[in-house]
């Protein structure tokens, strides 16, 4: 990890830290698109750029998350920095499970399923190693539950999870 990575970890925590990092996510969006995926989060911690279908514009949304790898899939979960409310990312994956994710300047056609049950507590405890904040966010979040999304390479199992667009 990087020394920004690591001063990041250490204040990741702090309130303060996530209304920042919010008001950086547009620059990191454009630094993004303009370095056509190969640097996403400024190089804090893995990252990748998700692209979904907006489930009421039909249009094409993209959004920097970190990540983790889980075998060939990538595991991403819906803290919003703690808020009340679910990203829309998130929402767009329920409405729509196919995305594109963008890894080191590589388009990768994905297939999300919402982790439940042992699956999502499994995924959470790497989440919890790659940024522990996320702890923090769960607690900030008024009892929201925050959702965790395997990214499975279309085509690839998808296993313990469930196809988002089902109860």
């Amino acid at each position: 990890m990087s020394a920004l990575g690591t001063i990041a970890r250490r204040f990741s925590h702090r309130r303060w830290f996530a209304r920042t990092v919010r008001f950086v996510v547009p620059l990191d969006r454009l630094i993004g698109r303009l370095t056509k995926g190969r640097v996403v989060a400024l190089g804090i911690a893995p990252s990748l750029i998700i692209t979904t279908t907006g489930r009421r514009s039909g249009q094409p949304r993209s959004n920097p998350l970190l990540y983790v790898r889980d075998g060939e899939a990538y595991v991403v979960i819906g803290s919003n920095w703690g808020q009340t409310q679910h990203p829309a990312w998130s929402l767009n994956l329920l409405a729509d499970p196919s995305a594109t994710v963008t890894l080191d300047g590589t388009r990768i056609p994905v297939r999300s399923t919402l982790a439940q049950g042992a699956e999502r507590e499994r995924l959470w405890r790497l989440l919890l190693a790659e940024w522990p904040a996320y702890q923090t966010y769960v607690e900030r979040a008024g009892g929201r539950d925050i959702r965790i999304f395997r990214l499975a390479p279309d085509g690839a199992a998808e296993p313990g999870g469930t196809d988002p667009r089902r109860p």
